[in-house]
């Protein structure tokens, strides 16, 4: 019996001009009165069309940062994926609902960030911990220049 076919790999772009608010620390202790700063983001058609396609074909979608994962699921938000250019403040915390993105490369970044509560959300939090319990033991470098990381989507 022959291996089936893989899905055609493809690359697509988008754009997010990153604020200094997604590095900023979280300094409450109830998430919900956080407030990130808006940030400006383009999905481009091809890009949205490259992702249908990916999926179509039984393809998993790769985010390459948080940003690129911030302006996808920002494109979406309201239940479709859609072209265009506009702003985003999303701040994607545990309970988040993903819609596009299946993996995710990221760094390892610091406690109480924006950042380290979205790769949560992402991969799910007793598994980040276990992760970056692993990272520290084997003292990984962290933040923006630090070791990365290829994260799955949580089922949920």
């Amino acid at each position: 019996m022959p291996w089936p076919r893989p899905p055609p790999r493809c690359t697509a772009n988008v754009t997010l001009h990153v604020g200094a608010g997604t590095f900023q620390p979280v300094r409450t202790e109830d998430l919900s009165q956080h407030r990130m700063h808006s940030e400006w983001f383009e999905v481009s058609a091809e890009t949205v069309a490259a992702i249908e396609r990916t999926r179509s074909s039984g393809g998993r979608i790769v985010a390459v940062g948080t940003t690129t994962l911030r302006a996808l699921e920002s494109a979406a938000r309201d239940g479709e994926l859609k072209a265009g250019a506009r702003e985003t403040d999303i701040f994607i915390t545990p309970g988040f609902k993903f819609q596009i993105v299946d993996l995710l490369v990221t760094n390892f970044h610091l406690p109480r960030s924006t950042l380290m509560m979205l790769v949560s959300a992402f991969a799910g939090h007793a598994h980040v911990r276990a992760l970056y319990a692993h990272a520290v033991r084997e003292r990984y470098r962290f933040f923006s220049y630090g070791d990365a990381m290829l994260l799955a989507r949580t089922a949920g």
